[in-house]
């Protein structure tokens, strides 16, 4: 009798195990359920989970707004956690400098920079709170250039909202991952003429 009390006793505490397990990973895994590319195929799942916590319920989706020059695309990632992790890539009337001036110049806020082949991406870091920004110049097709003020470019900007996975510059660096993805995503859509080479992934910033 002993023995057979054992044995159900053990057979209980696993099965609380068990369902405690799936109940545990039914509310925790929803950013794994998302499209493998969010955002009409924009980002890579992987690194929205890596800059956001576990969640029981994640939504994503994307806006695209107009055409050639006014393109504005939109992507956002919400969860029952409360973490929105948010950007928008759009076709602007930019130079470097006034991209810079506008995005890394208020002097208040840590910037990290880096550059690759014309693409410039910077972070500003305020201990757990970032945002990020990247450039790349793009002239729409069936834009002349000499119509804009100063050059054409694709102007993306990335925000999140929330608690993170991650904090600092790599928190900052996961923002600008994110922002080039767009990035990416936008200068297709915008079908910017003359030939562009994207790297698979930007410079690393540095911690220090």
């Amino acid at each position: 009798m002993r023995q057979y009390s054992a044995k159900k006793f053990v057979a209980c505490v696993v099965g609380l195990l068990l369902v405690g397990t799936g109940v545990w990973f039914a509310l925790t895994t929803g950013l794994e359920r998302l499209p493998s590319k969010v955002c009409d195929g924009a980002v890579d799942r992987g690194l929205v989970i890596r800059t956001l916590p576990r969640t029981r319920t994640a939504d994503e989706g994307a806006e695209r707004r107009r055409e050639g020059a006014d393109l504005r695309f939109s992507c956002h990632i919400y969860t029952s956690a409360d973490s929105i992790l948010s950007g928008v890539a759009r076709v602007d009337d930019a130079s470097p400098q006034t991209w810079l001036a506008h995005y890394g110049g208020s002097g208040v806020r840590r910037t990290v920079r880096v550059s690759s082949d014309g693409i410039e991406a910077l972070a500003e870091i305020d201990g757990d709170r970032a945002s990020s920004s990247v450039y790349v110049a793009c002239t729409p097709r069936g834009v002349r250039t000499n119509s804009a003020n100063q050059s054409y470019a694709v102007v993306a900007e990335a925000h999140v909202v929330g608690k993170t996975r991650v904090s600092g510059v790599a928190l900052g660096q996961a923002l600008t991952d994110f922002a080039y993805q767009l990035t990416k995503h936008a200068h297709e859509l915008a079908e910017c003429t003359g030939t562009r080479r994207f790297p698979a992934e930007l410079p690393r910033y540095k911690d220090s």
